[in-house]
């Protein structure tokens, strides 16, 4: 019968085998880089439009019409991607080259979602738009009230400005402002707090052209995002872009164009309840490549084991999870080969993913300040002889009332960064907190200070594995590497040598 050794070293060679090979087969046969830093990034969009029918009992017909994009300052679509099972699917061609998709269903009687999903990249810096025809501004028809106000606040702004351009930074300056006058607080009020609308119909009072664009702020990872809004005025030589959230002139670099101009960017006849989200994912590939992958999924479908074909939101998640065997692996030789010792086995990795969202030093200074106060909390409910279980649910509670008043302080104080403090994991650090005054109890204050010192030593070093870029790269686009991470760590686990502290300790016998 073959021992425990040597069937560990079997399988943990297969895996390391298996996962290489299939790195390598799709590195050669896919053409899939290796390398990130050579290569454009490619960002996946997917939108996800949710309706329900308008009478679920006997059905009724459905028209669901979503414009599309088309590639703006810069931006080249490689591919697109329709989900439509059950429905009748046709693209529309409009004027300017712009499109539709339209679904239609004669019958539907349950709540349904439709997927619309695209390859986009940069291929240069070049901000420039087509030149759109100028249409005469349609004034608004507002109350007496409403148009006395509007006019006030043209008139002052007027005065204060040089230009149409410096006219319309001082608008958004004023509605950006904390403390507006009492004709903007009024408009915004008869407005409902339609901060955009009151600003299309101040500049169609000031005989100002302009229209909306909306677009998709370009973050890694995020799901369930709706469209965002830019304005784009005449100035009377030239378009102008401005972004309302900040006042400032231009397009953002992180700003992806879906539609310029005026009309609805989701129509939906025969439905209710109609949403439109998008979940986005960054990736480091060539276009080809990416392109090449696509076309050539099902010809490839038993050996690649690319995660592309999962809906965009699924990816952004999966993007995260499969950097936890690289931190596992890391926790692991840490532990068995160098000898840290940490508080808890794996407390170290969730340290380093809330490290991820927090950014290293803002995380650390976070974690360390919730810590200590909560060890100076839990000492005074020692005192008070709680039950176990009650004592780690009052630490839980005092630790979110802890992070909600700081994030409350630093928001008041403009830290935007510490608001961050929300994506660690409240009941980790509430069981951290325990078992930290549970060994001061038993070992003292000595052994805390290894044993937590060593826990944000792993999540240091976990942290900067993980936010390698190289790294990142190789997990999402090679996942069957984990395989080979599987093989390593196995081999690890049947380690019985000295670890290199132990070597350390005893560096002094060894010379005798």
């Amino acid at each position: 019968m073959i021992n425990s050794k040597v069937q560990i070293g079997l399988i943990a060679g297969v895996f390391i085998a298996l996962g290489i090979g299939l790195t390598l087969y799709k590195a050669v046969s896919l053409d899939l880089p290796l390398v990130p830093d050579q290569y454009r990034e490619v960002w996946t969009i997917e939108s996800k439009t949710s309706f329900a029918p308008t009478n679920t009992r006997v059905g009724s017909p459905v028209n669901v019409q979503l414009k599309l994009p088309t590639g703006q300052a810069g931006w080249v679509i490689l591919e697109e991607h329709f989900a439509s099972s059950g429905f009748g699917f046709s693209i529309i061609e409009e004027s300017a080259g712009s499109s539709v998709a339209r679904w239609t269903r004669q019958k539907l009687d349950r709540p349904t979602t439709l997927y619309y999903k695209m390859q986009t990249y940069r291929a240069s810096q070049n901000s420039s738009l087509p030149i759109l025809p100028i249409k005469i501004p349609q004034k608004p028809l507002l109350e007496p009230d409403q148009q006395a106000a509007t006019d006030r606040l043209v008139d002052r702004l007027q005065k204060q400005s040089s230009n149409i351009e410096s006219f319309v930074q001082l608008l958004l300056q004023e509605f950006l402002r904390d403390s507006p006058d009492q004709d903007t607080l009024f408009l915004l009020d008869s407005y409902e707090d339609d901060a955009f609308a009151v600003l299309m119909d101040v500049l169609a009072m000031a005989d100002i052209s302009a229209h909306q664009i909306r677009g998709i702020v370009l973050e890694d990872g995020r799901r369930r995002q709706t469209l965002s809004s830019l304005i784009e005025v005449y100035s009377g030589e030239q378009w102008s872009i401005f972004d309302p959230s900040t006042a400032n002139l231009g397009l953002p670099d992180n700003f992806f164009i879906w539609q310029r101009g005026d009309g609805a960017v989701l129509n939906v006849v025969g439905g209710r309840d109609s949403s439109l989200e998008f979940a986005l994912v960054s990736n480091s590939l060539p276009a080809k490549a990416v392109v090449g992958m696509e076309q050539r999924s099902d010809q490839y479908a038993l050996l690649d084991f690319s995660i592309y074909t999962l809906p965009v939101e699924q990816q952004g998640i999966f993007k995260g999870l499969l950097l936890i065997p690289v931190a596992a692996l890391v926790v692991v030789f840490m532990r068995l080969l160098v000898g840290v010792r940490t508080s808890g086995t794996f407390m170290p990795i969730l340290i380093a993913l809330a490290f991820i969202q927090t950014t290293l030093f803002i995380g650390l200074a976070i974690f360390l300040g919730l810590i200590g106060i909560g060890l100076w909390i839990r000492s005074y409910l020692s005192q008070l002889n709680l039950l176990l279980v009650a004592r780690v649910a009052t630490v839980i509670i005092m630790v979110i009332l802890l992070m909600a008043a700081l994030a409350v302080i630093s928001y008041r104080l403009g830290l935007d960064q510490v608001l961050t403090v929300t994506f660690f994991p409240t009941v980790i650090v509430a069981w951290t907190i325990e078992r930290m005054s549970i060994l001061w109890e038993e070992e003292g204050g000595h052994e805390v200070l290894i044993q937590g010192g060593g826990s944000l030593l792993v999540a240091v070093m976990a942290y900067l594995v993980m936010s390698n870029h190289l790294v990142e790269h190789l997990t999402f686009n090679f996942p069957e590497l984990t395989l080979s991470v599987l093989g390593v760590i196995l081999l690890f686990g049947k380690y019985t040598g000295y670890r290199l502290s132990e070597l350390y300790r005893f560096r002094d016998m060894g010379s005798k």
